[in-house]
C-alpha cells in the first residue's frame, strides 16, 4: 500500500472514532460555547483589541484541548499495531491532517460565536476569517508535533507544555499583529511578509516532523 494510501487510511480512522465518540467532539464545543459566554457576562462588549486578543487565547486554549491530546490518548499496543501497518511520514502526516481539520472547524465555531455574543467590531470579516484559519492551522501543527513528542516521552505531558511556549507565544503575536488589519480599512505594511513568514512557519513544523518523527517513532 503506498504512503498516500496509508495516510486517507488512518485519517479516516481518526474520523471515525471522533464520530463515535462525540463525548469529545461536543465537550470541546461546550468548552468553547461556556468560555465565550462567561466571557460576555464579565465583560459584555469588548474594545476591539481585546476582542482580537480574546480570540486568540481562546484558540489556544482550545487547540491544547482538542489537538495536544492526539497522540497521548493512543496506548503502546496501538501504536505498535500501527508501527506494523503504516509507516511513520504515513502517520504523522495523517494526524497532523486530521488535526489541521479539526482546527479550522473550532476556529470557524469560534468566529461564529463571536459575532453573536460580541457583535463583529470587523471591517474585513473574509480577511479575519482567512487569518483564524492560517492561525488554527499553524497552532495545530505545533501542538501535534509536540504532542507526539510527549508521547514518545513517557507521556509527559509537561514537557510538550515547557517545549511549546517558546514556539507558541512569537506566533501567537504575529497573529494578533496580522488580524489586526481586519478591524480597520487602512493597507498595513510588511502585510504579505507578516503571512509568508506564518506560512513558511507552517511548512517548517511540518518539514521537521517528516523529519524527526521516525527517529521517535522506533523507541
Amino acid at each position: 500500500m503506498s504512503t498516500y494510501k496509508h495516510i486517507i487510511a488512518l485519517f479516516k480512522k481518526d474520523l471515525l472514532l471522533e464520530v463515535r465518540q462525540q463525548y469529545s467532539f461536543y465537550g470541546i464545543v461546550l468548552y468553547v460555547v461556556a468560555t465565550i459566554f462567561v466571557l460576555y457576562l464579565a465583560m459584555g462588549t469588548p474594545e476591539d483589541m481585546v476582542w482580537n486578543g480574546l480570540f486568540w487565547m481562546i484558540q489556544l486554549f482550545v487547540c491544547v484541548n482538542a489537538v495536544a491530546k492526539s497522540f497521548l490518548q493512543e496506548s503502546r499496543g496501538r501504536m505498535l499495531y500501527f508501527y506494523a501497518i503504516a509507516g511513520p511520514k504515513a502517520f504523522i502526516l495523517s494526524k497532523l491532517l486530521f488535526n489541521a481539520l479539526l482546527m479550522l472547524l473550532m476556529s470557524s465555531t469560534s468566529i461564529l460565536l463571536f459575532f453573536l455574543f460580541f457583535d463583529n467590531p470587523l471591517q474585513s470579516p473574509w480577511k479575519f476569517a482567512g487569518i483564524a484559519s492560517l492561525g488554527g492551522l499553524g497552532l495545530s501543527l505545533i501542538f501535534t508535533f509536540l504532542s507526539a513528542i510527549a508521547a514518545r516521552a513517557q507521556q509527559n505531558a509537561a514537557l510538550m507544555a515547557i517545549m511549546g511556549f517558546p514556539l507558541i507565544i512569537p506566533q501567537i503575536l504575529l497573529l494578533m499583529k496580522l488580524s489586526n488589519i481586519a478591524f480597520s480599512d487602512v493597507i498595513q505594511a510588511g502585510l504579505t511578509q507578516m503571512i509568508l513568514l506564518l506560512v513558511g512557519f507552517d511548512v517548517l513544523v511540518v518539514a521537521l516532523a517528516i523529519i524527526l518523527f521516525p527517529f521517535l517513532w522506533k523507541d
